[in-house]
């Protein structure tokens, strides 16, 4: 994951490092070289002068959520105050516009059908490989699937995986009128009940933890607690928060109250069997400007499992990870080869 910092419950991670170490040597058919992720897609700057307009909507209060947003908002607080002052500086210069241009050309560029195709890498090094006429940078010890998650999953019964790590696409209005603006530029969404219904129980190890990364909004974190987890055979355990920030480590927006915006997004832990973890963590990173790009959990989760090498299962995925199986419709999205550098 490579940690940049660790301070008790607070983690500062590099997702782009991390990365560009899964590929510092692929193989490809004659050759093998190092390949990095642009670093453009990682250039999150806010641009100060720039005054959010308000919206007139009345915003829903909850009260539960306001202490929540509180208490995330004082850990960050505390951690900025322990943090090295060599790793606040701004290390890049890229303008937001670049960013978002860059983000949305990826994102249409990659727009790929491989469902029921299956693959993967039982190498111990990264490979390049071709699928459907495109080049995709593949981890290694990994296994794919392209295909509806519940579909997949049901091929998977007889395998145990001791982390499961699930994105699900949660039905929202935002996305509901991006697809109806553009088809590409959407994902299909799934009511909870959908999730609820994945035969994710049949694939747990006896000792496993499941993390699922939800939105802000009450009702899907209720479905997770009192829907999805009870119907999946697990047990809540704790909450831990993502806290996204700029490349000179300030929030990505302002801390706010009620069901507004805000500048993490939770993962809603659970387990089966004997699992235990920290309660309050809070992980900080430079977010990717990709939809759905999500820094990798491994490296935090694994210490908490029974076993020095954890089978992982990732559903919903749009990428690969060493030492994963990954489910989705789109799990080569972004690994496609326009993401990536060659490192001469």
């Amino acid at each position: 994951m490579s940690v940049l910092y660790q301070n008790n419950c607070n983690i500062l991670i590099d997702h782009s490092k991390y990365i560009n170490k899964i590929y510092s040597n692929v193989s490809s058919t004659d050759e093998s070289n190092a390949y990095k992720i642009n670093l453009c897609l990682f250039s999150i700057i806010v641009d100060k002068e720039l005054k959010e307009v308000p919206n007139k909507k009345r915003k829903l209060q909850n009260q539960e959520l306001n202490e929540e947003c509180s208490r995330v908002k004082y850990m960050y607080e505390q951690f900025l105050s322990m943090l090295p002052a060599k790793l606040k500086q701004n290390r890049v210069k890229s303008t937001s516009s670049e960013v978002r241009d860059r983000a949305q050309k990826l994102f249409e560029a990659t727009v790929f059908e491989h469902r029921g195709i299956n693959g993967g890498n039982n190498s111990d090094s990264a490979i390049l490989c071709t699928v459907k006429d495109n080049q995709f940078l593949i981890p290694s010890n990994c296994r794919f699937y392209c295909g509806c998650v519940k579909e997949q999953c049901e091929k998977l019964n007889g395998s145990k995986y001791d982390i499961v790590v699930a994105d699900p696409p949660w039905w929202n209005k935002y996305i509901r009128r991006l697809k109806h603006a553009n088809e590409k530029l959407s994902y299909s969404m799934m009511y909870n009940e959908d999730i609820a219904s994945i035969p994710v129980r049949n694939v747990l190890s006896p000792n496993c933890l499941v993390a699922i990364w939800c939105t802000n909004a009450p009702s899907n974190i209720a479905a997770v607690k009192e829907l999805i987890f009870p119907q999946w055979g697990v047990d809540y355990l704790t909450t831990w928060y993502w806290l996204k920030v700029t490349t000179d480590m300030e929030p990505l927006c302002d801390f706010s109250t009620g069901c507004k915006k805000q500048p993490y997004e939770r993962i809603i832990l659970g387990k089966v069997g004997d699992v235990k973890v920290p309660e309050d963590q809070l992980i900080v990173s430079v977010p990717s400007a990709l939809h759905s790009h999500k820094p990798p959990l491994l490296e935090l989760l694994s210490p908490y499992v029974k076993t020095s090498t954890p089978q992982t299962l990732e559903l919903f995925a749009r990428y690969l990870l060493p030492n994963t199986t990954s489910v989705g419709f789109e799990p080569l999205k972004w690994q496609h080869i326009s993401l990536y550098e060659k490192v001469c």
